[in-house]
């Protein structure tokens, strides 16, 4: 095995000491050294292909030059559900961001009683970002490590972390009113199970937001659960019908539950849009790799995931406190159709 470089190498190959090698390579100032020398370190590193120990540039520059991001497992599943391709549109665009700025990114999962805070000490992170997660014990521990923490669809009101977000509410408000104003009267709501300071509860009550301006009343029947995974949201296609609730509408609160329940109603006879509409909410790539192509709520996840890695990157060099909210806006697409007024009295026609 070839032996790996060490700065001593380089010091001893460029006729220099170790101390005016480490200077010219970690970029720091020092008015003694030379442009020549400086020029004769760098190619002759370059040379010897020396590549710096990052545990060597912890101790010289207190950085690890790594970025955390955390993803608290709030579902049933104990597995990171990279299913869903939100997450890998969200950290392609953290990763690209934060390896042109330099850093380098570690990817966790947590489970229920798993510590953030032992996480980024153990890791010597520099900044953590945290998708999804709820206010809870662990979040004060993060505050004792001085580290910087960056929130992403995180309802949790404590000005000590940076947030990056969207209206959750407002977006569910906006599916359920363009589904109403469509015609639809009978709506069903499809999410994973409601909890507080959750973006699917926000999103749900921007449906009732929606459903009592109007005047619609509230149909529990009409409420489903499942996981955020596609094979969760097909199971449950067979349920709705079976119910029986006449709702000629869906507005079902992510993009790979939609595709699921849009094909597990294909799969006992039930036409999407004909049957029955379907909105989604995230827009993700895959709502236009189906038929039919999902009508959704968008939000611009790769902006998202950029703008929360630069923001973690500012505050580990010192900058300011930032709140994000980024925008919503529907895109119309071929999974909801306009009900006309003599069908409002049919319901969905299996179940009439």
């Amino acid at each position: 095995m070839r032996k790996r470089v060490s700065i001593k190498d380089v010091a001893r190959e460029a006729g220099v000491s170790v101390t005016t090698t480490s200077y010219v390579l970690s970029g720091k100032k020092d008015a003694r050294i030379s442009a020549e020398t400086a020029r004769i370190v760098k190619e002759t590193a370059e040379r010897l292909h020396y590549v710096p120990r990052m545990s060597a540039r912890t101790m010289i520059n207190q950085k690890s030059k790594l970025i955390g991001v955390i993803i608290p497992q709030t579902g049933s599943s104990s597995h990171l559900m990279f299913s869903n391709p939100f997450y890998g549109e969200f950290l392609s665009a953290v990763e690209y961001t934060i390896r042109q700025n330099g850093y380098h990114l570690l990817i966790s999962g947590t489970g229920p009683n798993q510590d953030y805070s032992s996480i980024a000490q153990m890791r010597e992170l520099d900044g953590i970002i945290i998708l999804g997660t709820y206010p809870c014990s662990f979040l004060d521990e993060m505050k004792t490590t001085g580290i910087p923490v960056v929130l992403v669809d995180a309802y949790v009101d404590d000005h000590y972390f940076h947030t990056v977000s969207i209206n959750d509410r407002h977006g569910g408000y906006l599916a359920t009113k363009y589904l109403i104003d469509n015609g639809h009267t009978r709506i069903a709501f499809v999410s994973e199970a409601l909890r507080d300071y959750g973006v699917h509860m926000q999103r749900f009550r921007g449906y009732q937001d929606a459903l009592k301006e109007a005047g619609i009343g509230l149909d529990e029947k009409c409420l489903y659960t499942c996981d955020v995974s596609y094979d969760s949201s097909y199971e449950l296609a067979p349920e709705i019908i079976a119910r029986g609730n006449g709702e000629t509408a869906a507005f079902v609160t992510a993009d790979i539950m939609a595709l699921g329940l849009i094909n597990g109603l294909k799969s006992i006879g039930v036409s999407v849009p004909d049957d029955i509409s379907i909105i989604g909410f995230d827009d993700v790539p895959l709502a236009t790799m189906c038929l039919p192509q999902i009508t959704t709520v968008h939000q611009d996840i790769t902006k998202k995931g950029s703008t929360a890695a630069e923001i973690v990157i500012e505050a580990v060099e010192g900058g300011p406190k930032r709140d994000v909210i980024l925008p919503l806006y529907i895109v119309e697409r071929d999974s909801v159709r306009r009900l006309e007024p003599q069908e409002l009295a049919k319901g969905l026609s299996i179940c009439s």
